[in-house]
This record gives structure tokens, C-alpha cells and sequence, in this order.
């Protein structure tokens, strides 16, 4: 099938949920949108797996961006279907139109389709253009709400994110300029310039490296270039704050590993080791006294995408092969418990009425369809057994010592066991204690089995399983990508 195939049912989706005729109808046409998309990716995935990238006309999908599909179908799928009880409870709030049921899934698809435009991009220009597009899809979504902290927050996404994809372009532009000097002609083709890497002139390639980490290093919330990220999370509605941090940081991060391989292949490995291992441990020790001293859960969320997106800088720069099939298996245990933690916080949310910690208590007992899965999502996050997340950090944590980082691997583990004791507080005491009364305030709007409590069970499900067996063809995956990001596959 033909690669760009992925994109139509998302785009369609689009189209056909501004055309919708009713709520309903727009609910119905959101979820059958992304349940093709995600049978797409999965059907795309097998075959992937099976037979090999397939490619054509500057696209190109292998084991690693089918990763990046599933990942981002997957979230989508559950967003859309969660969606509808946020805009049931919006439309009765701040007495929406149907226009804005319009506009607000018609934007959440066309998201999807710029994130797998991401995943299929084997042309390095179309890469640049894809990752500028979940920008400008998203943005509107950040802003949703129309009031003054969520535009502020979508501007100052907007400004910050345009600035560092602006680097991202000149740093492409420089690898574009390095491959023609090379022999290159005028391909900007990933799989082009891996062949090219070893002729390629080292000076520019180092600088062309350096300004598209910056560029879309400020994209995937490291730090000190992630203060776009805490507003936008936070104020985005909750569906779209677990697609912000589940995938749209994922994609950026996608992007940095693609230009990971081009520059270790022609630059050897310490240079860019060297990036990641910095910008990774400034991440962790940024977000720990952030999550400590945290009064909004949404932000502390949105803090604890700055530590594991740092996390897995850590995993790139240590860039052993098991390190970095560690930091691919931290990838989607961190986007799946995102993910649920995002959509619980926004039933809790609809039912306390606040965004404030310390006003809020049992919520296990009075929200356990949210509270349920916000505690076991936080705890995952928290890098908790049995949760997958665990297995993953140790999997990193183990290379760090394995390879020689041992001051790396003690500051990385130090400021690991800050957060954890930050997340574990406020977990508990949000989960546990008497419930204020008059919770949840709207108490006929439950959510569905099938919109809700059937998806969260599974997310738990897996996140529990990849804690202590991962299947053999997962396996494999993972090893496969981590082959392709040191360089040794990419034909």
C-alpha cells in the first residue's frame, strides 16, 4: 500500500467532522476516524514488520516510525473517545455551539494526521514541515478554552515552539548543504544522507547537529527551552493535554533521533553524546523542585514530561544498544501513562471543580472511575513497580553504570528519587482522606464504559504487563529501532 495511505482516514475524519450535522453525529464520525486510523497503523505496522520500510516520493515508514504511529493512533483513538464527555460538560458550562464541537474535532484529527505525517517523513524538509504542522494544528486546541491564561498559554507555545523550528530549519538546511558537498546531489532524504554521513564535511555537520537539538529539542520540552510546555499543558483541554505530552513530544524527540544517527555516523558518537547527557540531566534536576513544590496537578503533569523527556536524553547520549531499547520501551510506557494521567485529571477536574492540589482529597472514593487510574498512572510515572516504567528506568540506570557514567547514573538516580517522593506525596494525598462535599458536582455525568473506564483499564493493563514480560515480537521491535538510531540499519 501506498505510505501516504496513513493519512487519510485522520484527514477525512477531519473534513467530515466539520460537515457534522449534530454532536452526536460528530462523536460518531471522530471515533470511527480514529479507529480507522489506528487499524491503518496497525495494518501499515505488520506490514512494516513483516516485509520491510516501505517507501516512496520523499516518504518512508520502518520499524521506528511505525513506532511513533501506533503510539500516536493509539492516543488519538482514546482522546476522541474521551473527547465527548469533556465537550458534554463544556457545552453545558460555558454553553457551547455546535460549531465548536466542529472545530474542536476537526482540529483533533487534523493533529493526528500532522503527527503521522511526522512518522512517514524520510525527506528531511517534510520532517521540518510536519513537525511545524502539529504546531499550528494544535495551537487552537492549547487555546480552546478562550479565556485569558489558555490564549496566553497558546501564543507563548506558538512563539517559543515557531522560534526553535526555525533553528531546526537552518540546521537542515546545513546538513542539505554539507550532503550536496558531499555528492548528495539534491536529495534531503534521510536514508540519502546516512549513506552520505561518512563523507560528509564534520565541521558542518556539527553545527547543522547544534541547531536542529536547539530547534527541536524546544519542541520535545527540554530544558531550559521547555517553559512553553507547562502552560500549554495545563491549559489545553485534558484530552489534548495527553496527546501534547504523549506523542507531540514523542514526534519531536523522533526528529532529534533521526539527526542522532546522520551526525554519530558521521561525527562519531561523543559529540552528540554529549548534548543528550547534558540537556537530559538539566531536564531532571528542572523538573524535580518543580514537581516537589506543586500546587496545580495539570502542571505537575506537565513537569513530569520535562523529567522523562529528559530521561530519555539521558538514554540517547548513554547510546549503548540496550539503552536505547530501554529509553524506546520508556517511550510508550511514558506515553501511555501520560495519557491516562491527562484524561483522569480532567474527570477530577469536571468533579472537584479545581485545579489546586490541597483542594483535593478522595478522590478514590468520590471519582473512582478517575481516581482509579490517576493513582495508578502517577505511580507508573513515578517509575513505581510493577509498572513498565520501572523496568525501563532500570534498563537505562543499569547501561549508565554499565558504560563507564557512573557520577551520571548517581546524579540521574538522585534526582529520580526526588520526584519520585513528589509524585508519590501528591498522588496519595489527592487519592486518599475524606472527600469534600458536594463531590463530584455533576453527578449524572458519568463516563461511558466503552468512552472511558474499558480504555484506562487497558492502559493499565499493558503498563502493569511491560513491568515484567515483554513479548517477544516487542522485543525484537525494540531492538530493531535501537539498531536503526546507532546507524547500523537504515537501507
Amino acid at each position: 500500500m501506498p505510505v501516504w495511505s496513513i493519512l487519510i482516514a485522520p484527514l477525512a475524519a477531519s473534513v467530515l467532522c466539520v460537515a457534522g450535522s449534530s454532536t452526536a453525529a460528530i462523536r460518531r464520525i471522530s471515533a470511527a476516524g480514529a479507529a480507522a486510523t489506528l487499524g491503518m497503523s496497525g495494518w501499515a505496522g505488520c506490514s512494516v514488520l513483516l516485509h520491510g520500510p516501505i517507501s516512496g516520493g520523499g516518504l518512508r515508514l520502518d520499524a521506528l516510525g511505525v513506532y511513533l504511529a501506533l503510539i500516536a493512533s493509539l492516543l488519538s483513538f482514546a482522546a476522541s473517545l474521551a473527547s465527548g464527555g469533556f465537550m458534554e460538560h463544556e457545552a453545558q458550562t460555558e454553553n457551547l455551539g455546535l460549531n465548536a464541537w466542529r472545530v474542536y474535532y476537526a482540529l483533533l484529527h487534523l493533529f493526528t494526521t500532522s503527527m503521522l505525517w511526522v512518522s512517514i517523513s524520510n525527506n528531511l524538509g517534510f520532517l521540518w514541515i510536519a513537525v511545524e504542522a502539529t504546531t499550528l494544528s494544535s495551537a487552537f486546541l492549547v487555546g480552546f478554552h478562550r479565556h485569558h491564561h489558555s490564549v496566553e498559554a497558546a501564543w507563548k507555545y506558538v512563539i517559543l515552539c515557531s522560534v526553535g523550528i526555525a533553528f531546526a530549519l537552518f540546521g537542515t538546511i546545513l546538513l542539505y548543504y554539507a550532503g550536496a558537498k558531499a555528492g548528495n546531489g539534491h536529495s534531503l532524504d534521510w536514508t540519502a544522507f546516512m549513506e552520505a554521513a561518512p563523507r560528509m564535511d564534520p565541521r558542518i555537520v556539527r553545527l547543522a547537529f547544534l541547531f536542529a537539538f536547539l530547534g527541536y529539542g524546544t519542541k520535545a520540552g527540554f530544558a531550559p527551552m521547555h517553559t512553553w510546555l507547562p502552560d500549554a499543558h495545563s491549559q489545553a483541554p485534558s484530552p489534548i493535554s495527553a496527546m501534547l505530552s504523549g506523542v507531540l513530544l514523542t514526534a519531536a524527540f523522533y526528529a532529534l533521533m533521526r539527526f542522532h544517527a546522520i551526525a554519530a555516523r558521521c561525527l562519531g558518537p561523543a559529540f552528540p553524546s554529549r548534548l543528550f547527557l547534558a540537556f537530559g540531566l538539566l531536564s531532571l534536576a528542572l523538573a524535580a523542585p518543580f514537581i516537589l513544590a506543586a500546587r496545580d496537578y495539570k502542571r505537575m503533569l506537565a513537569y513530569s514530561s520535562v523529567e522523562h523527556m529528559g530521561l530519555m536524553s539521558l538514554a540517547l547520549g548513554i547510546g549503548s544498544r540496550f539503552a536505547l531499547y530501554g529509553m524506546l520501551l520508556h517511550l510508550l510506557c511514558h506515553a501511555l501513562a501520560k495519557g491516562l494521567a491527562f484524561m483522569s485529571s480532567g474527570l477530577i477536574l469536571r468533579g472537584f471543580g479545581t485545579r489546586k492540589i490541597t483542594k483535593v482529597s478522595g478522590a478514590l472514593s468520590a471519582l473512582p472511575a478517575a481516581g482509579v487510574p490517576f493513582l495508578a498512572a502517577v505511580l507508573a510515572l513515578s517509575g513505581l513497580p510493577p509498572f513498565g516504567i520501572f523496568t525501563s528506568e532500570l534498563i537505562i540506570l543499569s547501561e549508565a553504570f554499565a558504560q563507564g557514567r557512573l557520577w551520571t547514573g548517581l546524579a540521574a538516580l538522585a534526582l529520580l528519587g526526588v520526584i519520585f517522593a513528589g509524585l508519590f506525596y501528591h498522588a496519595l494525598r489527592m487519592s486518599f482522606g475524606p472527600a469534600r462535599e458536594g463531590v463530584p458536582r455533576i453527578p449524572n455525568q458519568r463516563p461511558g464504559f466503552w468512552e472511558w473506564t474499558a480504555p484506562a483499564a487497558c492502559f493499565i493493563a499493558v503498563l502493569a504487563l511491560l513491568g515484567f514480560w515483554i513479548p517477544g515480537p516487542l522485543d525484537r521491535w525494540l531492538m530493531e529501532m535501537a539498531r536503526i538510531i546507532e546507524g547500523a540499519a537504515y537501507g
